[in-house]
């Protein structure tokens, strides 16, 4: 049986939001041959900037969440690229790299398991051939709007 997307995100309860709108001068995502690069993606909760610092007022637990809202949507901004290739999230050969960064205090060392909330869900989402992927977790002093987390994201297309 073949590995549906849009079955796995049925079954996980998630619904794709629509591409937000870019909050500066860039678009969010670009294709080049069958390269997807989808620009950073800021965490949110209830519609707004989820804010806060790593090892100052924000828990691992709690931006690890933050983290798996972030994939969400860029799946979401992935699945429009893929239209705009013609094709859907079925078509995406492979998730190739994550980049995280985690708006942490200068003590704070846990960036990667903030990111695991991304990383896990793409794996739960496309399944391990597909999701498994390169990734970069990085600890910053400040992200824009002052949001814990901003991850993007590269895909290759079938």
């Amino acid at each position: 049986m073949t590995h549906n997307v849009y079955t796995q995100l049925d079954t996980l309860g998630i619904s794709l939001p629509p591409v937000a709108v870019p909050a500066a001068a860039y678009v969010p995502f670009v294709q080049t041959g069958k390269t997807v690069f989808l620009s950073g993606h800021i965490a949110k909760k209830d519609g707004k900037p989820w804010v806060g610092q790593l090892g100052r007022n924000m828990t691992t637990d709690e931006a690890k969440q933050a983290a798996h809202a972030v994939a969400i949507d860029l799946m979401g901004t992935l699945h429009a690229a893929c239209q705009a290739a013609g094709t859907d999230l079925n078509g995406v050969k492979r998730i190739v790299k994550v980049l995280s960064l985690v708006n942490s205090s200068a003590d704070y060392t846990e960036q990667h398991l903030v990111t695991n909330g991304c990383s896990e869900l793409l794996g739960q989402v496309f399944g391990p051939a597909v999701g498994a992927h390169a990734r970069s977790a990085f600890g910053v002093a400040q992200l824009p709007l002052g949001a814990c987390v901003e991850i993007e994201l590269i895909a290759e297309l079938a």
